[in-house]
């Protein structure tokens, strides 16, 4: 319980300062909305979901987007006040009408106070996140 409090912790800190330098990025960049490339928008998910990936997504999603996006992935974690822009939610409609293509370019890419995690996650993890993220539209 004490580890999992001081990870809220210092993910709360840390998107706070992100936040505070993400600000003014975005409103020098004027950013709005947030698309992916058409060409890497329409690249097909190589990873084919299954009970087992799902449940290892489950946990890495909890673990690295969970303090953010929450644990049912509503963008309402712990860090999500702190953030600018606000987390998605990735349980909208919205979201769930994007392409994998496009949802493993964000993953990839990151944009404000959400990293990029190319060089923190493999690809196949970050394929497998847009596979758990699919799951999130039926547990609203």
């Amino acid at each position: 319980m004490k580890d999992k409090l001081k990870r809220h912790a210092a993910v709360i800190l840390t998107a706070l300062s992100l936040t505070i330098v993400n600000v003014s990025i975005a409103k020098s960049q004027n950013i709005t909305s947030w698309l992916a490339p058409k060409d890497l928008a329409n690249t097909a998910n190589p990873a084919k979901p299954n009970e087992i990936t799902l449940k290892d997504s489950k946990k890495l999603y909890n673990n690295t987007c969970g303090p953010c996006h929450g644990d049912k992935g509503k963008g309402d974690g712990v860090a999500a006040i702190a953030c600018n822009p606000k987390p998605a939610d990735h349980t909208s409609s919205a979201l769930q009408k994007e392409s994998d293509g496009s949802l493993y370019w964000k993953i990839s890419t990151g944009r404000g106070p959400m990293p990029s995690y190319k060089g923190i996650l493999t690809e196949s993890q970050r394929w497998q996140l847009v596979n758990y993220i699919r799951t999130l539209s039926f547990k609203k």
